[in-house]
């Protein structure tokens, strides 16, 4: 199993666009997923058009809101054919608490420990993370073992890049696996020179984790209205093109060597 974070510092760069269409391409092509929503806005269910009871709270913490027992398979909703969903949303301001107020040494590694699949039931395993540093993006960082880093080409996104490497590092001393593995420029558009020079500075400095950019399309804002990935809403757009690509780059990883960070 390959458990891959979608981080980045800054927010409105496509982390939840990349995480579901990634996740959609993946279980399309038969590989069995499970999405993770490590947000507090809720916002993979929206974008998939499925409303879970539970989510990754009740999962970890075995109880609702109202204090009732659970089992954590009770929490793992099927979204599509081979994806299953961990649903964010609001609670997850309480599981931070709840984190916090568990034994030190454990701390950091309760999602690592309670996520663990049984051997052969999935093949990926995707987080879709909040941007910011918490209690919460340690355990995700501490469970993956690659990250893929969405980098808008618009505004000053290299100062984001820079931020959210100093959280790898960070992260990196407490989980040597962890691996900086792919760089994905959104938001691109041809016709502007600044994605141009974004792209430029990205290719200088990670040649080996640069993919294709995603191209910034109506179709990619439209999709999650319809609670449809980008693959179900126009599989001949440009962004599913894009997105494409992604997936069968990640496919074709499998079994290749993580680059260094």
């Amino acid at each position: 199993m390959r458990t891959i974070a979608v981080a980045m510092a800054k927010g409105g760069v496509g982390k939840t666009t990349t995480a579901v269409s990634l996740a959609g391409g993946l279980a399309a092509l038969g590989q069995r997923v499970l999405l993770v929503d490590c947000d507090t806005q809720d916002q993979v269910v929206k974008f998939l058009g499925v409303k879970p009871p539970y989510g990754l709270a009740e999962f970890l913490t075995e109880s609702t809101d109202a204090g009732v027992s659970l089992s954590r398979n009770d929490a793992v909703f099927r979204a599509r054919e081979n994806l299953w969903v961990l649903a964010g949303g609001i609670r997850l301001v309480e599981l931070k608490h709840w984190l916090g107020e568990q034994p030190r040494e454990v701390r950091q590694s309760v999602l690592k420990q309670k996520l663990a699949p049984r051997p052969g039931s999935i093949d990926f395993m995707i987080f879709d993370c909040a941007p910011g540093w918490d209690v919460l993006s340690v355990n995700i960082l501490m469970a993956a073992t690659e990250v893929l880093c969405p980098v808008a080409l618009q505004g000053p996104s290299l100062a984001g890049l820079k931020t959210f490497f100093r959280y790898l590092h960070s992260a990196q001393k407490l989980n040597p696996e962890l691996r900086l593995k792919y760089i994905l420029p959104t938001l691109f558009d041809r016709r502007t020179r600044h994605s141009q020079e974004i792209m430029t500075q990205l290719g200088r400095h990670f040649a080996r984790q640069l993919c294709p950019p995603v191209h910034y399309t109506v179709r990619l804002c439209e999709a999650p209205f319809h609670g449809r990935t980008i693959f179900e809403y126009d599989r001949s757009s440009l962004a599913a093109q894009d997105y494409d690509l992604l997936v069968r780059r990640v496919l074709n990883d499998a079994n290749q060597t993580p680059p260094d960070a």
